[in-house]
């Protein structure tokens, strides 16, 4: 009987080991670290000073700052061709439906850094593939890097590029349950394209909504690949981002105290943001 009881104890203790080596450990040792300041035998207790040099740091908050001008631009832009594109892959006269979905999902599995080097190759000022068609169309060049807010649209491009067939994909299979008795119902009723599509669609993909509206902030708060690749976050820090200056204070000064605190900070920060998120497109009780 005993052993019959322990059976699941045990059964599940691969998994718990692994959750609290890998997980459970960093996580409160990290905790323990943002409390400190210094590094290797000269690391001493310093108590909230991490978090109260985070409040009066100018840069924590210039790549705050440009997380979020980057966030509220970028994720509206590419969720809404996301659902644009479902809804269009999802029509019934849409000829080769497989074929278009697995082509505008095929950027989702291309690798970050990958796609970061290739667009900062399309982007080039002066040999970019971008600028050479707007000249040959009568149109400057931009100087897509090398100008802080030009080098914010291009972190928006590599972003929405890479992420809009992944969120197409997931309101392609949210569509795919909405009963079809009720369009022919309020096609019945006299309703057209639009009013279908706001009294129909967007109530039914709510859930589906609010799932891609929490991961893409969450993803995007976490931004560090693409401006990492593209421009180091230059020029002048106009793409620095939380986690590209939470790596410089950890791998670059070697402050594992204060690159934790930021860490702790950017936690705060996501759940925050996802708790009224939540709170605000969740369906009501």
């Amino acid at each position: 009987m005993l052993r019959r009881k322990a059976l699941p104890y045990l059964l599940l203790a691969p998994a718990l080991v692994t959750f609290g080596v890998f997980k459970a450990y960093p996580i409160v040792s990290s905790l323990l670290l943002s409390l400190t300041t210094g590094s290797g035998a000269n690391t001493r207790n310093a108590g909230l000073a991490n978090y109260r040099k985070l409040l009066d740091d100018p840069l924590f908050w210039t790549a705050l700052g440009n997380t979020a001008r980057i966030l509220v631009v970028q994720v509206p832009l590419m969720l809404a061709l996301a659902l644009g594109l479902s809804v269009a892959l999802h029509a019934a006269f849409v000829r080769f439906r497989t074929v278009w979905r697995l082509g505008i999902f095929m950027p989702a599995v291309t690798g970050l850094v990958a796609t970061g080097v290739v667009f900062a190759f399309l982007l080039d000022t002066d040999r970019g593939a971008v600028n050479s068609l707007l000249k040959a169309i009568g149109l400057s060049g931009v100087d897509w890097l090398g100008n802080g807010f030009w080098a914010r649209m291009a972190v928006v491009l590599v972003l929405s590029w890479h992420y809009t067939g992944y969120n197409a994909v997931i309101y392609l299979a949210g569509l795919q349950g909405i009963p079809k008795e009720l369009y022919e119902a309020a096609m019945v009723d006299g309703a057209g394209p639009l009013r279908r599509f706001f009294s129909i669609t967007v109530p039914a993909l709510r859930p589906v909504l609010l799932f891609t509206v929490v991961l893409s902030t969450i993803g995007t708060l976490q931004l560090f690949d693409e401006p990492y690749v593209l421009t180091r976050g230059g020029p002048d820090n106009a793409t620095m981002t939380v986690s590209m200056y939470l790596y410089d204070n950890g791998f670059r000064y070697f402050d594992f105290g204060y690159a934790s605190a930021i860490a702790y900070a950017l936690t705060l920060i996501v759940s925050v943001l996802g708790a009224v998120q939540m709170r605000l497109m969740g369906e009501r009780e």
